[in-house]
């Protein structure tokens, strides 16, 4: 805005100035990471054991006799032992354990920064003269 005011009585001068705005500044700042890990283990036993035994005793005697006579007769005798043992023994133990783990793990991250900066501002300036000072002609 400007004026310029010659006025009735001769050469006043009156002067303004104004000035008036605005200022938008901005900051945008973005950071992204992501990662991801996975561990596995796995233990496993297997035991076993054995044992067999096996045992056989026999054990075996005998007699027979036989007599004959023409007169009709007849002896006959008999003696028998028979003697048997059988054993027999066996373990088994059989064992197993094992183990299994896993672990995963997954991450993301994500930063952002936005700011505005909004500013306004205004100035202005005035300037008077009286008579006699300045006129027209100074412009």
């Amino acid at each position: 805005m400007s004026d310029f005011d010659g006025g009735d009585s001769g050469h006043d001068v009156d002067y303004g100035h104004y000035s008036a705005g605005q200022e938008h500044e901005g900051l945008d700042q973005l950071h992204q990471a992501n990662g991801s890990e996975y561990d596995a283990q796995s233990q496993f036993g297997v035991y076993e054991n054995d044992h067999h035994a096996a045992e056989s005793t026999d054990f075996s005697t005998g007699s027979h006799v036989e007599y004959d006579q023409p007169a009709a007769v007849h002896y006959e005798a008999d003696n028998y032992t028979n003697y048997s043992h059988d054993a027999s023994e066996d373990d088994h133990v059989f064992a197993a354990e094992g183990s299994e783990s896993s672990h995963s793990a997954e991450f993301g991250e994500l930063d952002a920064l936005s700011q505005r900066f909004d500013g306004a501002f205004a100035e202005g300036t005035q300037f008077h003269a009286g008579e006699g000072q300045f006129g027209v002609a100074a412009n």
